[in-house]
């Protein structure tokens, strides 16, 4: 026979132990390895599939070398990197050495500079993961504090208009806010830096740091000096607020939607039943369900956000993989292009089955 919520409630239950339970009953154990494993599996066909498509989209314009030095080179030099580079051969026995390339770590070199592809995503990568750490930040610290806010005053004028700042924070192009935001406090307010990940001075003592991790707020933690630090992180603030706000949108309404439902499930009107504060509720019952949802579409934002890094580190000339990316387009240089997509490709095939490894543990219906 099914226990009901006025059952329990009724023999003294207490909704913050009973519900937990019940939905464990309800859904099962067991089952966490096989899921773990088959998505950690489809890990490898997604990265394929990425690879197989970035390789035959840039190959649609030609081989790489006509790309980039066609017009700077007579016929026969074009004609001699083209052999010497191996682009003169079957499309399909170009592909799968790419593909056995990629594999092994080697994405080729860079024809513009004649730099290894792989040294250029260590040296640059890392800047574009610090930056979008902090992106991820800003939409925590203001997309769930507000979107629970909302839940709890919603109906009213400030969930109106907290909706509305959301719709304003996902629609606004991130170069375009950024652009505000440089205008705004570097040029006219003069509070915070233009552009650029560091001053010059502290560039050149993070560059010259022994072991440089590449990531500018550990190696200033790590250079031990209170003023590069203070000034790495003022140069993190425009551009972390111009991407971080257009994630921080999407939580906010999700954060809402989710604790205003949860609110009005069978075991929260039986705790309201019962006397339990408004606020209580809002803490102990839905909040933190509604949290699930975020996590689930981390992985998403991930993703979302290495595409507004390319405009946000255009736009704060940030050093990254983004503005090298804007920098081999411009120079048609397609071997580095294909290296830079396929990494950030990969990085967002890895998140999203890190992010489903924790949904799992922590909500055990994500797993059937």
């Amino acid at each position: 026979m099914t226990t009901t919520t006025t059952e329990l409630v009724a023999g003294g239950a207490d909704p913050d132990t009973w519900a937990p339970r019940a939905e464990k009953r309800r859904v099962g154990g067991g089952g966490l390895g096989a899921y773990l494993f088959i998505r950690f599996l489809l890990i490898f066909p997604t990265i394929f599939i990425l690879v197989t498509t970035v390789f035959f989209l840039m190959r649609s314009t030609g081989d790489p070398i006509t790309a980039a030095l066609g017009g700077r080179l007579t016929g026969e030099q074009l004609a001699e990197r083209v052999r010497e580079a191996g682009y003169d051969r079957p499309l399909l026995t170009q592909y799968f050495e790419y593909l056995g390339n990629v594999f092994t770590g080697d994405f080729g070199t860079a024809i513009s500079d004649r730099r290894p592809v792989t040294e250029i995503l260590t040296t640059f990568g890392a800047a574009t993961l610090e930056l979008v750490f902090y992106a991820l930040l800003v939409a925590f610290l203001v997309g769930i504090p507000l979107g629970r806010l909302a839940a709890y005053l919603r109906d009213r004028w400030p969930d109106a208009v907290l909706r509305v700042f959301a719709i304003v924070c996902y629609a606004t192009p991130v170069f375009f806010f950024g652009m505000l935001l440089k205008l705004v406090f570097a040029v006219n307010l003069g509070w915070l830096p233009v552009a650029g990940r560091a001053s010059t001075g502290a560039d050149i003592q993070l560059q010259q740091l022994d072991g440089s991790t590449g990531i500018y707020l550990i190696d200033a933690i790590r250079l031990g000096d209170g003023e590069v630090i203070a000034d790495v992180l003022e140069h993190a603030v425009l551009p972390a607020i111009a991407l971080g706000l257009l994630t921080a949108g999407i939580f906010l309404r999700l954060v809402r939607t989710n604790v205003i439902g949860t609110l009005g499930m069978g075991y929260v009107e039986a705790a309201r039943s019962r006397g339990v504060p408004e606020r209580r509720l809002l803490k102990k019952h839905a909040y933190r369900p509604a949290l699930i949802p975020i996590i689930t579409v981390i992985g998403l934002q991930i993703a979302l956000m290495l595409g507004g890094a390319v405009l946000t580190e255009t736009t704060f000339e940030w050093k990254g993989l983004g503005f090298q990316l804007t920098e081999y387009i411009e120079a048609r240089d397609f071997v580095a292009v294909q290296g830079i997509v396929v990494l950030l490709a990969i990085i967002v095939a890895v998140t999203n089955f890190v992010v489903d490894v924790i949904a799992a543990l922590i909500d055990p219906r994500v797993r059937y």
